[in-house]
């Protein structure tokens, strides 16, 4: 997600924090700032939109002292911010918080002495929050970051006033504290105006790294940051602080005592450390599902065990009185909205169908005040979504989104919204977006069903809880891709692969096949299983691929019966069966040429584990064929064209 990188030497800072900050460019964000400490002050600037707009910022001679309280009437300073030895950087994919000038990282304390920049999601900052304001602490961001540049100010004049001695230790030590009270996921960097020769990070389930160097050191989020500089680096373990000086590198746990983090020498290019050492992105991006579905778990069950959505312009008797729910997508989404109507319809009795946006109001659906329409787009900018949304909002339907971008077109017009915080995709074919939304429309369905009394609080928090499994099967499931790599080389040279499914596994089946067509330009097709005998089962001759996904025998054991069946209809015609069950499931094994197995999981929550294997198979075909995995021919990332 975002872009974070610290540094203390002997060298300016602002120029490599703000190079590093480039060179992080590729992970996507929104707006972009820097704190420097210069002798006993902070100097910060932050800007919406591009670096380009933050550099302009900085040359520009009103800037001045963050002392200042009113920072454009300051005189400059007879230090520059490009004096400043020590410093952080950050670019921001927005999550709490429009992407805006004023919700920008850094945060800063309300004496403009520590400033704090943020990756994650700090998940009680609402209670913090309050706290805070309690104790007279005015907001100035509509971030969860903010909080925390409070507290460790705080956390700092506590420990002042109780006589601790000051310097890194004391910055470090007020770290710890803060950190000891954060829910939620993150990766945190500060500086202390008076602590001129230090940055402190820290991290809980959010990357942070350690460059090290002669006489200087680096902190970020990517060894990417800092490969121009050095090729030595340590990576922090979990609920990790560390202080770094010019010369020294020291690391604690949350609770102080002494811990080590993991030595490794970087071996890659500067193109391959942008990937992580993978081949390609969307290798990477297969790889973030586990924290990226974590992440958009994050914060969603209040303490009163209700489901909480990010914006919400809708009561709870509005969504009371809907009757009917209409999902609008295209692409990858549209298939995620095909999942979600078994989920909403089971678990809330009201009827959902599933269209695609392109499609949508020129069909001239019946919409009317009781009908609410979920739109769901990675991008928030797609054309054929944001039309079919204005056409409902014409016809005075609600209409909550699904997205991953903050503050962009479709969640801005919505009455509504649920942010996947899935962090940016680089590769043009979809993985992560896939399941981040598949995560969203299980929390819109649960929520629905909770607030009109079909599913009480501890249902919710149940499934929930099974959701919250779902980063660690995933996990799983990557670590036993190699036989799925070795099959995608094998069937490289065919000239198509079927795929087939019933239930949620229907939509699973056209997902596959969509992400083979996109990166392997082959033919590939989706079919309902109980449709094959209609028509499609003429396609399969002799050694043709068919990729079946295999309900749960417990939880949909007349539909496993079913598809065992179908698997023995292509079988008996010629068909190499690639077969893709839970595991246990014996009963599919002499009909399976391959045999690929999941982890158990409720069937309604499967295609969050059945996907992976379709994505890698499509993925590592595309490489075998020697296509470019990234940037597929004919296709954009964000089509904001009708």
């Amino acid at each position: 997600m975002c872009g974070i990188v610290g540094y203390v030497g002997a060298r300016p800072a602002l120029g490599i924090v703000l190079d590093g900050l480039r060179r992080l460019e590729y992970r996507g964000y929104d707006s972009a700032g820097v704190a420097i400490v210069c002798d006993d002050e902070l100097r910060t600037e932050k800007r919406a939109g591009k670096l380009a707009n933050l550099e302009k910022a900085l040359g520009d001679e009103r800037f001045g002292s963050t002392r200042a309280v009113d920072q454009a009437a300051a005189s400059p300073p007879a230090i520059g911010i490009g004096d400043g030895t020590a410093g952080i950087g950050h670019t921001r994919w927005a999550t709490h918080g429009g992407p805006t000038d004023r919700n920008a990282h850094p945060h800063l304390s309300r004496d403009g002495r520590v400033a704090i920049i943020h990756n994650g999601i700090i998940e009680n900052f609402a209670k913090l929050v309050a706290e805070l304001e309690a104790d007279g602490v005015e907001f100035v961001s509509d971030t969860d970051t903010e909080c925390v540049a409070h507290l460790l100010a705080a956390a700092l004049a506590d420990l002042r006033d109780a006589g601790e001695p000051d310097g890194p230790q004391l910055l470090a030590a007020a770290m710890r504290r803060v950190c000891q009270r954060l829910e939620g996921a993150f990766t945190l960097l500060a500086v202390d105006a008076g602590i001129p020769g230090a940055v402190v990070g820290a991290r809980r389930n959010s990357p942070l790294v350690v460059g090290r160097g002669p006489g200087e050191h680096y902190l970020a989020s990517d060894v990417s940051a800092f490969i121009e500089h050095t090729r030595d680096a340590v990576e922090l373990g979990q609920d990790q602080v560390v202080l770094i000086t010019a010369d020294s590198i020291e690391i604690t746990d949350f609770s102080g005592a002494p811990a080590l983090g993991r030595d490794f020498h970087i071996d890659w290019d500067a193109s391959a450390a942008e990937k992580s050492g993978y081949d390609y992105f969307m290798l990477k991006e297969i790889a973030e599902q586990p924290q990226a579905v974590a992440d958009t778990l994050l914060g969603r069950l209040t303490e009163s065990g209700e489901i909480m959505l990010d914006e919400v312009r809708l009561t709870d008797q509005d969504l009371r009185d809907v009757d009917k729910v209409f999902i609008v997508a295209c692409g990858t989404a549209y298939h995620s909205g095909m999942v979600a109507k078994y989920a909403i319809e089971h678990w809330t009795r009201i009827p959902c169908e599933v269209e695609l946006a392109s499609e949508f109001r020129y069909r001239d659906p019946v919409l009317d005040r009781s009908t609410l329409v979920v739109a769901i787009s990675q991008s928030g900018e797609t054309m054929d979504t944001l039309m079919a949304l204005r056409h409902a909002k014409e016809q005075k339907a609600r209409v909550l989104a699904i997205c991953n971008t903050n503050g962009s077109t479709i969640p801005r017009e919505s009455d509504a919204v649920l942010y996947t915080h899935g962090g940016p995709e680089i590769a043009v074919a979809s993985t992560k977006a896939f399941l981040t939304q598949l995560v969203a429309c299980y929390l819109i369905g649960l929520h629905l069903a909770q607030v009109r009394g079909i599913k009480y609080a501890d249902e919710v928090a149940a499934v929930v809880s099974q959701l919250q499994e779902m980063p660690d099967k995933l996990r799983r499931v990557l670590d036993a891709m190699e036989p799925v790599r070795e099959l995608a080389r094998d069937l490289s040279t065919a000239n198509q692969v079927l795929f087939i499914g019933r239930h949620v596994g229907y939509p699973v089946a056209l997902e596959g096949a969509l992400k083979l067509k996109e990166l392997a330009y082959m033919h590939a097709e989706g079919f309902a299983a109980g449709e094959l005998k209609h028509g499609p089962i003429a396609l399969i001759d002799l050694g043709t691929p068919v990729v079946c996904v295999v309900p749960s025998p417990a939880g949909r054991g007349m539909l496993h019966d079913k598809v065992v069946s179908n698997i023995q209809e292509v079988r008996a015609r010629g068909a190499r069966t690639v077969v893709i069950a839970e595991e246990g499931d014996l009963a599919v094994a002499p009909y399976a040429d391959d045999l690929i197995y999941v982890p158990r999981t409720p069937t309604l929550l499967a295609p969050l584990l059945t996907t992976v294997p379709l994505q890698v198979l499509a993925c590592e075909i595309a490489a075998a064929r020697g296509h470019d995995v990234d940037q597929p021919r004919n296709l954009a990332k964000s089509v904001t064209v009708e």
